[in-house]
């Protein structure tokens, strides 16, 4: 004897597919959250009376590093206005990447500091 093949009730098929759009979208959610929090910078300060010139001159010299690439300058930025640092984004860099940034950031005397910072603040 053959068993009865009951079709799926549309009720249990719309909930299934709701509890699989969800739980899609918390995954991608939890994905670019702990993707921005995982992002380091490499924050670059320099003496209160560096030129932008200058700064871009370091900027420059300095972006060539792999895994430490500096951070886009906004397009509404002002050269008046310019921000007193140069970020450069390390999340993917190795201890010894960051080194050779550091070394290569030092050879300017208007660089007075480097701080590796992360969104904890640490």
């Amino acid at each position: 004897m053959l068993a009865a093949v009951r079709a799926p009730q549309p009720g249990r098929i719309l909930a299934a597919a709701t509890a699989a759009a969800v739980l899609c979208l918390a995954t991608a959610g939890c994905a670019s959250f702990n993707r921005a929090f995982g992002k380091r910078e490499a924050v670059v300060q320099f003496q209160p009376d560096t030129s932008v010139a200058e700064m871009m001159k370091v900027r420059a010299a300095c972006s060539h590093l792999a895994a430490a690439k500096p951070e886009p300058i906004p397009r509404h930025a002002l050269k008046v206005d310019m921000p007193y640092d140069i970020r450069y984004e390390v999340s993917q860099a190795s201890d010894a990447q960051i080194a050779r940034l550091q070394q290569c950031l030092e050879r300017f005397p208007s660089v007075v500091g480097i701080d590796l910072t992360s969104p904890s603040g640490a």
